[in-house]
């Protein structure tokens, strides 16, 4: 039998992922950024966008590392139909929090698992998130916060957003950048074996 490398590439600079992985026990043998354009194809779904980026990350790192199994993930945050991508502007940021308050929302996880033999495994994961009704107080205190910068839908649940969560359904880690549920379930599909020494 094939002796398969046990090397996993995150394919992904996002420090939460490394977090997160690490709640698993796996530390990735290397960290590589993928460079994907993610500007949404015309009529794709916050799902199908989930999904075809995670699939475009792995595939974009798989291809100089074939030996290696290589894991890429990307979230979506959807309000309705709306799009609300990553928020790098304070004023960005204030219009989806104005947007989220008292509504329900749309965390869209895409993660997709290439092996050394070149399987390709991808699953999405939704988890539904209400915020309370948010006021001028909360959305000035949390611009102030500098948490939004980068994140998609301009908020981090893990930190002062968490206090603005009325209702949530599904996967938390999924709305932090990863479903552990999804992912230790693609990885063992994948053969990664998964133990203390990794």
């Amino acid at each position: 039998m094939k002796n398969i490398s046990q090397n996993l590439i995150l394919a992904s600079a996002s420090p939460r992922r490394v977090d997160l992985l690490a709640k698993l026990g796996i530390t990735p043998h290397s960290i590589i950024a993928a460079d994907v354009d993610e500007t949404p194809l015309k009529f794709e779904k916050p799902a199908e966008l989930a999904k075809r980026l995670a699939l475009s990350k792995a595939q974009a790192v798989h291809d100089t590392h074939k030996n290696s199994f290589v894991l890429a993930a990307d979230t979506v945050v959807a309000c309705g139909v709306q799009l609300l991508d990553k928020a790098q502007k304070p004023d960005l940021a204030r219009q989806y929090l104005s947007k989220l308050s008292g509504r329900r929302h749309q965390v869209y996880g895409g993660i997709s698992l290439i092996t050394p033999e070149g399987r390709v495994l991808t699953r999405l994961c939704k988890t539904i998130v209400q915020f309370k009704a948010l006021t001028p107080h909360d959305i000035d205190a949390y611009i102030a916060s500098n948490e939004w910068e980068g994140k998609a839908g301009g908020y981090a649940i893990q930190g002062l957003a968490g206090a603005y969560i009325k209702f949530i359904s599904g996967s938390y880690s999924n709305v932090v950048g990863l479903s552990l549920y999804d992912t230790i379930n693609i990885l063992k599909s994948g053969g990664y074996t998964i133990s203390s020494s990794n």
